[in-house]
């Protein structure tokens, strides 16, 4: 302290300006949680389009654009008189194939009967046997095509497959609609979000360093703990929707040379909407690390550069490679050391610059406070 007087008195006396006070300190040291960001867009876990699976006059809708619905509910009705009259004709033709059966049987038994005076050939009764298995399938036919029709008239209700949000109606009541496995109209689409999915792209290098952390990756993630993964939308500041990655891709993309990952999160609220870009971060797990408040880090070009002071009281700048935000304050990666003397404090003057002396007066970096 005394050499620092004697030095500024010295420095005014040789009409210098004295050196400017600034506020140093070493960096935070401290165990940190690591996450890996990446950008990517909700997509719904399930979607359906819904068609008609049979044809008729669309008689009327049960549900208004937009609802949210739940498994089985009951969405469009197809005219379904003539379905009931083709079941009612599909029973009838049953009731005249039951009764043949029943005549051939009776025509099978009596044979039977007449074959010990001999007063029928074994080829009558075997023709008699044979019309009665003829009759007996017949009897199946019938019965199949009673489920037929009345299938068709189950499929004249057309009910939602999953719960989800509906969309809008693609189609009004009284329109004519097609059925069938091809060519079917659509009436309207379903998605399921919640759970919703997240869907974004990492990099090559990104893929390695996660499989060498886990040996079976696609095995974790795929396991009821999965990876922990925080989401944010683009007007949100804070992670705090907690979810995990349940899927990596089996292949990279040769061309961007990325593989694709999901994440999946609640959305009991149905406010994340499939189609909504946001920020993905994942675990990547923690490490000791060095923390300096962001608003140190100054701008060189295409460099991030720390400013601290020397054994001299010099300021020296260190360039410095960046990781994320923790507990407010900005992870360095590379470019200083416990020892560094940070200037924390008085950056704002024009004469602390690299080169100049300064006055440093210790101070400490500590956590942000949080809400």
């Amino acid at each position: 302290m005394i050499a620092t007087v004697l030095s500024t008195g010295l420095a005014m006396a040789q009409g210098a300006p004295p050196a400017p006070p600034v506020q140093v300190a070493t960096p935070l040291a401290k165990r940190v949680t690591n996450w890996d960001e990446y950008t990517g867009r909700f997509e719904a876990r399930e979607q359906v389009e819904v068609r008609a699976r049979v044809s008729g006059f669309l008689d009327s809708i049960h549900f208004r654009d937009g609802d949210l619905i739940k498994k089985g509910d009951l969405l469009f009705t197809i005219d379904q008189r003539p379905y009931k009259l083709a079941v009612d004709a599909a029973r009838a033709e049953v009731a005249r194939a039951a009764a043949q059966v029943e005549l051939a049987r009776n025509e099978v038994e009596r044979a039977e009967g007449l074959t010990q005076n001999r007063t029928i050939t074994a080829r009558d009764i075997d023709q008699r046997r044979a019309n009665l298995n003829g009759a007996i399938a017949s009897q199946q036919a019938a019965e199949a095509n009673l489920k037929t029709a009345a299938l068709n008239l189950e499929w004249t209700q057309v009910r939602s497959p999953l719960s989800g949000r509906i969309s809008n109606k693609r189609v009004d009541a009284g329109n004519l609609v097609a059925g069938g496995q091809t060519g079917a109209t659509l009436l309207t689409t379903i998605v399921a979000s919640d759970p919703i999915n997240f869907v974004f792209d990492a990099s090559e290098a990104d893929y390695l360093r996660y499989t060498r952390l886990t040996a079976d990756l696609r095995k974790q993630v795929a396991s009821t703990e999965g990876t922990p993964a925080q989401v944010r939308l683009s007007d949100e500041k804070d992670w705090k929707r907690e979810g995990k990655v349940d899927f990596i891709d089996n292949a990279l993309n040769a061309r961007s040379g990325t593989i694709r990952g999901r994440a999946v999160f609640e959305n009991k609220d149905q406010f994340l909407t499939p189609g909504t870009f946001g920020r993905v971060r994942v675990y990547s797990g923690q490490a000791d690390a060095l923390l300096v408040p962001d608003a140190v880090i100054v701008s060189d070009q295409a460099s991030k550069i720390v400013l601290t002071v020397g054994a001299d009281n010099k300021v020296v700048p260190k360039p410095v490679t960046l990781g994320q935000i923790s507990d407010g304050l900005r992870v360095i990666t590379q470019g200083l050391s416990k020892e560094d003397k940070v200037i924390i404090n008085g950056l704002a003057s024009p004469m602390v610059r690299p080169g100049a002396t300064v006055t440093p007066q210790d101070g400490e970096i500590k956590i942000a406070a949080t809400n």
